[in-house]
């Protein structure tokens, strides 16, 4: 089943919505509506009940008719003050109809858990300050796929046992199974189309549906491709549980390949009527009843007739899917590829095939009047794939060229232009960069507008336009919270970063009825998502939707017997219920999960602020103090380490003897008890502090010996002083420090290489300096310095030094030649750059350099690695377009800023030689 977006008519019309009901009163699923209570608004003071992130804007709403501020504490779990304010009164909200005041509390930005905000006598729900629910949140919304595929056993090694469940729809008795699936409309023929994600809480495919949520999926990823500092890790092989790691690829590929193996499925063969077209969707032949495992679903299941959307769709997801396996898997690239331009050209024959509003028994219609746009994104997916001109020119004759679409409004799936618009505004083409940049200004002017929406309710939530919201609001605000996200990708403005989190903040439970509409977060968080085997509601022996699964949300139209019983009147952010039977405004859809994983993906990426990065390690902790010492084991203590970036994450107690460096203990405090010491023997420790951005500072090192009655006759020598590095070239560098002192006197001292394993003495010196050679050219080197006396006692290591060698000069005879142009707007620009190699070698790698003569700044770039200090940019290659032939050619471009005029760089130097 599926909800309704307003703009293009129904998922489901409305016979087919009163046609499910009447089925599921039928299988008996409809308790009597005098039994479902009314929605609890909850507490007045309305949080995300899950966790705030550091560094955002923090803030919540109060229910409260006062016309005059009113204070607001905010305690930790102890229960101390650890802030407190005055509200700000913002008076009647149209959207909830609550008098409600702000209480924003960013200034508070201690991570902890179990704080409680209080205002106007009443207390909010417990909730954290925390970056790690979002990176969870990330992992448990894409997981949501997995749990919801077709053909295939959900195993409990990925999702536990409370979640396993036999395959579906594979033709084993009661299912009658995809793999022969008939025609609704007799077509002569049958298609195997096993696999693909149910849609939602039926256990239907539609293509339409399927289309942008894995479109969403993969663009993702592939925006980590292209975005400048984006973490493409975070979705690489071996982060998502799923049968499908460990294979080489990255693993939301693999759970978006899934569902295109479906929708290639979908397509008519050839030397059939139709050949090349798509079909609309497959599901059962009449509405099943609640609860139905899709294991014993005894439906016969059939194929809706071809139309012109669905094979727009398979032709632009084909299309990514191509680009984005070509060197992961080739043969599979090369597939979608062909079945996407013969899908294309279909179309282009059968522009008016379109699908049936009526056509709403067993699953929903997902109609679509006009094909506008999904002409234009399977055009444009089709020309960010091949460069060929024929697609390039439907996308520069399209109407919507140029974010025409983001000029209606934003997406969904049943108006996709707008993804369409962001492929060609992030991936990398021959299109004019003017129009690239006129792209990218629509996507920002679309953000403009919805965050100015989002910024003048109660409860910031970026909808569409207007008092009424719609089936699957939720999956509406997450989308324009990811055109958000965009905005800030392509400008930098920290505007566009806090409406992302402030809409977080909404489906987290900053809302009118203080519920969280994604399971498994929050104390309130929904639990009745309507679905046919999540449905403990229903039936004691089943679970409840797993963590992650994303609610539909307020719906104003009330389309469920539930919904229109409970909520008459209701105001439009309030016109919910967690029930399962109310499908209007409870059910889960992929389109929305898959909205809400790229928000959270692209969330959790930037939890830490950007474009910052934490690069200074802590403030160097105190000397431990040694106290209560025994045979075995010693008390140490020592001066807190501050961190103002990251904070400080924790500290380790580490011995040091000789070359060996070993872990003793791992804590939150400033003391900490080490046992299993060997007894009569002299222990040197060191306490490293570590913030969380991973960087360490080592306290000065104290020297103990555990009692036994002998006394030590001699103590090391001090830590050498911090190396300074100077004279870096290619292959060396000359490192001197402060030297250290020994009772004894100090013998020498030895350099050690601490990359890696177990340290390397590189070099040893009487004097606090030491020449390093044979080092390799362009390359990160770490060392440090220990000293030793006339009595054989080495002293602790000194704090680390690190540098990175020069590059290696390897620009082939005749050089090299660079073609700079930009395009500039008021205080931006697009920067283009073609590289070429004048020489008569091919190269491997290059690396371009050169010097803004004014204050630009590269805000964002692509098809190359970008870093800038001051005015001066180092551009490495990709790892796809580091080979160069002689005299071929590479290009690249990025965005910038400036103020003033903005002048050109005129000198450019290639692996340190300087091009023409």
């Amino acid at each position: 089943m599926s909800p309704i977006t307003h703009h293009r008519g129904p998922r489901r019309g409305r016979a087919a919505v009163l046609a499910l009901a009447a089925a599921l009163a039928v299988a008996g699923v409809v308790a009597p509506q005098a039994a479902v209570a009314a929605p609890d608004p909850g507490s007045p003071v309305k949080v995300n009940q899950v966790a705030y992130v550091p560094g955002v804007a923090k803030v919540a709403t109060l229910v409260s008719s006062s016309t005059s501020p009113v204070p607001w504490t905010l305690r930790n779990a102890g229960g101390a003050v650890v802030a407190e304010g005055q509200t700000t009164v913002r008076g009647a909200d149209a959207l909830s109809g609550d008098r409600t005041h702000l209480v924003d509390f960013s200034a508070f930005d201690t991570a902890g858990s179990g704080y409680v905000l209080s205002a106007g006598g009443s207390s909010s729900l417990p909730f954290d300050i925390s970056a790690d629910p979002v990176k969870k949140l990330r992992y448990d919304a894409l997981a949501f796929f997995y749990h919801q595929r077709s053909g295939i056993a959900i195993e409990s090694q990925y999702v536990g046992s409370t979640y396993a469940r036999a395959a579906g729809h594979l033709g084993v008795a009661p299912n009658q199974g995809d793999t022969s699936v008939p025609c609704r409309q007799s077509c002569g023929y049958s298609l195997d189309v096993r696999g693909g994600w149910y849609d939602a809480g039926d256990q239907g495919k539609y293509v339409v549906n399927g289309g942008i949520a894995t479109w969403q999926l993969q663009n993702a990823y592939e925006r980590t491709l292209h975005v400048a500092g984006a973490d493409r890790s975070a979705l690489a092989d071996g982060t998502m549980a799923i049968p499908e790691r460990a294979n080489g690829a990255p693993d939301v590929l693999d759970e978006a390949r899934w569902e295109v193996e479906f929708l290639l499925r979908m397509q008519v063969p050839a030397g059939r009527t139709d050949a090349g077209m798509v079909h609309h969707k497959i599901h059962d032949e009449n509405w099943t009843g609640i609860p139905t495992i899709p294991a014993q679903d005894s439906q016969r299941r059939l194929l809706s007739p071809v139309s012109t959307a669905a094979t727009l769709n398979m032709a632009a997801v084909a299309a990514q899917t191509s680009r984005l396996w070509k060197t992961l898997d080739p043969a599979f690239s090369a597939k979608a590829l062909t079945a996407a331009q013969t899908a294309y050209a279909a179309a282009k024959a059968n522009p008016n095939r379109l699908a049936s509003s009526t056509d709403g028994t067993g699953g929903g219609a997902y109609s679509d009047a006009s094909v506008t746009d999904e002409f234009y994104w399977a055009a444009a997916e089709l020309y960010a794939t091949t460069g060929a001109d024929t697609y390039r020119s439907d996308v520069t004759g399209s109407s919507l060229y140029r974010g025409g679409s983001f000029a209606q409004r934003g997406y969904d799936w049943g108006w996709t232009g707008g993804l369409g618009d962001t492929t060609l505004a992030l991936v990398p083409t021959a299109l004019p960069a003017a129009d690239v940049a006129a792209t990218r200004a629509a996507i920002v002017a679309f953000a403009d507008s919805a965050l100015t929406r989002a910024n003048a309710q109660a409860y910031p939530a970026p909808n569409n336009a207007g008092a009424v919201y719609y089936w699957g609001s939720n999956g509406q605000v997450a989308n324009n919270a990811n055109a958000l996200a965009l905005a800030f990708d392509f400008t930098g403005q920290a505007k566009y970063r806090t409406g992302v989190y402030a809409a977080l903040d909404y489906f987290q439970g900053r809302n009118p009825l203080n519920v969280s509409y994604i399971a498994g977060y929050g104390e309130k968080a929904v639990q009745n998502l309507h679905h046919r085997f999540w449905a403990k509601q229903n039936d004691a022996s089943l679970p409840i939707a797993p963590p992650g699964s994303f609610s539909g949300g307020p719906n104003s139209e009330l389309q469920d017997p539930i919904a229109a019983a409970q909520l008459a009147g209701c105001a439009a952010q309030k016109c919910f219920v967690d029930h399962i039977e109310a499908y209007s405004v409870n059910e889960v859809a992929i389109n929305w999960n898959s909205a809400l994983a790229w928000l959270a993906s692209w969330a959790a990426e930037h939890v830490g602020g950007a474009p910052a990065v934490d690069t200074t390690p802590p403030t160097v902790p105190g000397t431990p103090a040694a106290s209560a010492i025994t045979d075995t084991s010693v008390t140490l203590t020592w001066t807190a380490s501050s961190d103002p970036e990251s904070g400080v994450s924790g500290y380790e107690v580490v011995r040091i003897a000789g070359d060996s460096l070993q872990i003793l203990a791992s804590t939150t405090a400033t003391s900490v008890t080490v046992t299993r010491l060997a007894a009569d023997t002299a222990h040197t420790f060191v306490v490293r502090a570590r913030n969380n951005a991973r960087l360490y500072a080592d306290s000065q090192p104290v020297t103990v010996r555990t009692t036994g009655g002998v006394t030590p006759v001699d103590t090391p020598p001090t830590a050498p002083g911090a190396p300074v590095a100077s004279a870096v070239t290619q292959t060396g560098a000359t490192l001197t420090w402060t030297p250290s002192s020994d009772d004894n006197g100090v013998a020498g001292y030895d350099v050690l290489r601490v990359q890696g394993g177990t340290p390397t003495v590189v070099a040893t010196s009487t004097t606090p300096s030491a020449v390093l050679t044979g080092l390799t050219a362009d390359t990160d080197h770490t060392f440090v310095v220990r000293a030793k006396d006339t009595a054989g006692q080495v002293s602790v290591v000194s704090p680390t030094v690190a540098f990175r060698t020069l590059p290696a000069v390897t620009t082939p005879p005749g050089g090299c030649k660079v073609t700079y142009s930009a395009n500039s707007w008021g205080g931006g620009f697009t920067g283009s750059v073609t590289l070429t190699n004048t020489g008569s070698t091919p190269w491997t790698s290059w690396k371009l350099a050169f010097t803004f003569p004014g204050d630009q700044k590269v805000t964002q770039g692509w098809s190359a690695v970008y870093s800038q200090t001051g005015s001066a940019v180092t551009v490495t290659n990709a790892a796809w377009n580091g080979s160069v032939p002689a005299g071929g050619t590479t290009t690249f471009g990025f965005n910038g800023s400036y103020s003033g005029t903005n002048t050109a760089p005129t000198a450019f130097t290639v692996n340190g030689a300087p091009c023409s």
